[in-house]
């Protein structure tokens, strides 16, 4: 996996309303936060009975845009393994740190036997990162 596939960067805004601000951007270009209800994973964790830290402040936001996933799909659901797109934010030493993980065309044709997905995904991917820097 090469490095620049690992995105990292932080904002000065809280996690909160990190989430919030990329919620909206979202919003806007077309996608959604498809889990909103489970992503503050503190919450999830204390659900199910397992303890956390009292600052453990982690959101998984699953990313989606509904109606290209629906056709993307539909055309071929060997594309599914590829599909969730996670942006994970959390707090570490009074910074909020966003992390998010995406595949090379070269990586998805490894995976995916397809020949429009790996372009397609990547170009999501590169989309991804720019709307998780608009939301900074």
């Amino acid at each position: 996996m090469k490095k620049d596939q690992a995105y990292a960067t932080q904002t000065d805004k809280s996690v909160r309303d990190y989430v919030q601000s990329l919620g909206a951007v979202l919003h806007k270009n077309g996608f959604i936060i498809n889990n909103e209800a489970t992503m503050d994973m503190a919450r999830a964790f204390k659900a199910h009975g397992a303890e956390v830290a009292v600052d453990f402040d982690l959101h998984m936001i699953q990313v989606c845009k509904p109606d290209k996933a629906a056709k993307s799909l539909s055309a071929n659901p060997e594309r599914a393994i590829l599909m969730p797109k996670f942006v994970m934010v959390f707090s570490r030493n009074g910074e909020t740190q966003i992390r998010f993980l995406s595949y090379s065309a070269e990586d998805i044709s490894g995976l995916v036997e397809d020949d429009v997905f790996p372009g397609s995904l990547a170009e999501t991917y590169v989309k991804i990162r720019s709307m998780i820097d608009e939301a900074r």
